[in-house]
């Protein structure tokens, strides 16, 4: 009798051997079509109805083989809470069967990575929805931002998702565009810090952060969704590319690609961006996801691949080491491009070894892995709420108060507007409710939203009249709307955005706008109401800053909410009542007069105002305003020494005192003005910012360290560069309010710096 020799032992499985040697023993034995079979994903549900990605349909026509690829083994599985309303225990109990599924069929067990989508939480049904991105600008809070991400984190590893596609480090550029409520700010600094705080919080929880959209997206001509971009190297290495460099830094394991292309280069297929740049110059070793359908859009939009095999060489060649959402370009056309010697075989190992490595990381190839499945599970619980509600009460931003707020309890207030009794306009885009609940409005919210009506009707007596909807509108409702407001004591008239997708809102990917004016009625609303005598304020909860030019000083106040979450209307009425003072800073300025162009304020002296043209960029509310109900006293500026060294730290001291018997917070920022540079630079550029709290009667001193670094920008030979000479710091409560201007000179040599430049201030 002959004995058979045993198995041969699988050594991938072994979780004390080295990743690498783990990775080897699989790359050795997989053949071609296993090897791609873990390069993409597979979006089971495509087809549910919705569109929730750019031509999402014209990819969901053929009916998906499941049998067919998951004998293969499955790469990623994508959305598979956030595609469509699931109990989220039948949904850990559904992807667990699916999991074992996949390591039962495939010849190598390799469980599916999963990703969601996670911008303002975890998108998927019932679970807390928190601010959106423009509200933890408007905190100028890191650490919050860290126990957010932190606590997304820790969610999505309890229903076995590893994966989260956030956060979007697009520095805003066009108010137009519709995307502009998911980004953080327009001052790369601010988006740089607070992105990185939201990925370090997030891996922290040993989920894989996804950096977005790799580069220039924000950038695109007029503000239109997929529009062509042009940006020079100096901004897209200067103002675009920094918040990126820094959430790199914080330990992001994974980048997505942009949609657009960058003077006719599609990012999906540029080499330079994806391997020269992030891998050889960041040293960056994790995956490269495609965003949505971007590898196929190389044939079907951009023009530069003839097919799908050759959009697939192009992207993989790249540096696109996973197609997503679902598969198209790297199964078969790639598989038969690499066949015939068109795309070399070593990019794909290339890219396999990358995935293999990140599903080593997440225990993924561990012998005794298996999928978790709770018997019960709370993914909004009441410390999630309370964390949403502190971030939405520390980011409503209070622009404009002539003395009416707070408001007393027990007043007569008319509420009005069409965003005063809908839970949505509390949400942005990418919101479960909002992105993949609307298409299911036989199914509840899933999380308790309540409305601004809701909330100021617990202190106050309340009567509510809509006056128009986000878009069109009666005349019959305007002039109920003006009816209550003459009846009322004081009216707050709620007006905004709604979000959507693609035309199915007023903000949001795809809703972009043609100018910058209140959408539909709203603005003949307010101009309605504030007629009647009856004080004003007007709360926006808005995805953009929109052009109050006409009204803003014949409002009594104005309150900003920025899509604040599930607990918004909460904080807001917190605001209002004085029960919460307000603390928030604009992390967007909003235009003045007329504006409908292109404009921040980080821009060069040709941007500012001028005798040769008609147009004034001045905004009437700048990046970094905000007011409080209790003023702080800024009793102290001064910097330790005016020499400051090109390799070294100068240090500027601020004392801050609060007289009033209410607690307040100042936020500290400090803008650089270079007066003279290699080339023409921002009038004044935020290089650090410090919230601080202060108790009644307290005082306190803040230092802040700033390395020559910071002042360091991208000179005429293409070098970063920190140059000797005279700067200035500008130190005060907004981009337009500085308390002290503090003259410096840098001293020493020039130098050049790359990646590992310092970053960020010191607040030690």
């Amino acid at each position: 009798m002959t004995t058979q020799p045993s198995a041969s032992p699988r050594p991938w499985h072994d979780p004390t051997a080295e990743p690498a040697d783990r990775v080897r023993a699989l790359l050795d034995r997989m053949t071609l079509r296993e090897k791609l079979a873990q390069l993409y994903g597979v979006w089971v549900g495509i087809d549910s109805g919705g569109e929730m990605a750019p031509h999402q349909h014209d990819f969901a026509e053929a009916a998906l083989d499941w049998d067919g690829l998951v004998q293969h083994g499955i790469g990623q599985l994508t959305r598979v809470y956030g595609t469509r309303p699931v109990d989220p225990v039948i949904g850990a109990r559904s992807l667990a069967r699916t999991q074992r599924e996949i390591v039962a069929r495939s010849r190598f067990g390799i469980p599916a990575l999963v990703h969601e989508e996670t911008l303002t939480g975890l998108a998927a049904w019932q679970a807390t929805v928190y601010p959106s991105p423009l509200c933890w600008g408007a905190s100028f809070d890191p650490d919050l931002v860290y126990r957010m991400g932190a606590r997304i984190g820790e969610t999505m590893r309890r229903l076995g998702v590893h994966q989260g596609l956030a956060p979007v480090l697009d520095v805003a550029r066009d108010l137009r565009w519709g995307r502009v409520e998911e980004t953080i700010g327009e001052d790369p600094h601010l988006v740089g810090t607070i992105g990185a705080a939201y990925v370090a919080g997030l891996e922290s929880a040993g989920v894989i952060a996804t950096l977005k959209h790799f580069v220039g997206y924000s950038a695109s001509r007029a503000g239109r969704n997929l529009a062509p971009v042009s940006v020079g190297p100096r901004e897209l290495a200067d103002v675009l590319l920094p918040p990126f460099e820094m959430a790199l830094r914080a330990g992001a394991r994974s980048v997505m690609n942009a949609y657009i292309d960058n003077d006719g280069v599609p990012s999906a297929a540029d080499t330079a961006l994806l391997t020269d740049l992030l891998r050889d110059t960041y040293g960056f070793e994790g995956t490269v996801v495609a965003d949505y359908f971007s590898v196929s859009f190389l044939y079907k939009l951009h023009g530069v691949a003839a097919g799908r095999g050759e959009a697939a060489g192009q992207a993989l060649t790249a540096g696109i080491d996973v197609e997503l959402p679902t598969v198209d370009c790297y199964d078969e056309p790639l598989l038969a491009a690499v066949e015939q010697g068109a795309v070399d075989a070593a990019v794909v190992d290339r890219a396999l070894e990358r995935v293999l490595r990140q599903k080593c990381e997440l225990g993924l190839l561990d012998e005794d892995w298996a999928p978790e499945v709770p018997d019960e599970i709370d993914l909004d619980d009441p410390e999630s709420r309370a964390l949403a509600r502190e971030i939405a009460e520390r980011s409503i931003v209070l622009l404009r108060n002539d003395g009416i707020l707070p408001v007393s309890p027990g007043r007569r207030i008319a509420v009005v507007g069409p965003r005063a009794h809908e839970p949505g306009a509390m949400l942005g885009c990418y919101s479960f409710p909002m992105h993949v609940g609307v298409h299911h409005p036989e199914v509840p919210f899933g999380v308790s939203v309540p409305t601004v009506l809701d909330a100021l009707g617990e202190d106050h007596e309340v009567t509510y009249a809509l006056g128009c909807p986000v878009l069109g509108g009666e005349d019959e409702d305007i002039a109920a709307a003006v009816a209550a407001a003459k009846e009322a004591e004081l009216c707050v008239a709620v007006l905004g955005d709604r979000a959507g997708l693609f035309g199915g809102g007023t903000s949001g990917e795809g809703c972009d706008a043609s100018d910058l004016k209140l959408p539909g009625r709203q603005e003949e609303l307010l101009e309605a109401l504030l007629g009647t005598g009856t004080p004003v304020v007007l709360v926006l909860l808005c995805g953009r800053p929109y052009e109050l030019s006409r009204q803003a000083d014949r409002l009594a106040a104005i309150v900003c909410g920025f899509y604040p979450g599930e607990e918004g209307a909460v904080a807001l009425a917190s605001v209002l009542s004085g029960r919460i003072n307000p603390s928030g800073r604009l992390p967007v300025g909003f235009p003045g007069e007329k504006a409908s162009q292109p404009s921040t304020y980080l821009t060069a002296p040709l941007g500012l105002r001028s005798e040769v043209s008609t147009v004034d960029p001045t905004p009437l509310f700048p990046f970094g305003h905000g007011l409080s109900y209790a003023a702080v006293d800024w009793d102290d500026v001064a910097v330790s020494d005016p020499a400051w060294p090109t390799d070294g730290q100068c240090r500027v001291r601020v004392t801050l005192s609060n007289g009033t018997d209410r607690a307040t917070t100042e936020v500290v920022q400090i803008y650089l003005h270079d007066p003279v540079a290699e080339v023409a630079r921002p009038v004044q550029q935020l290089i650090a910012a410090k919230r601080v709290d202060l108790a009644p009667g307290a005082t306190e001193v803040v230092e802040i360290g700033l390395h020559a670094d910071l002042t360091s920008y991208t000179g005429r030979a293409g070098k970063r560069i920190v140059d000797s000479g005279d700067v200035e710091l500008r130190v005060g409560t907004s981009s337009a309010r500085i308390v002290a201007t503090l003259p410096c000179t840098l001293t020493g040599p020039r130098r050049e710096v790359g990646f590992d430049r310092v970053l960020v201030p010191d607040f030690g």
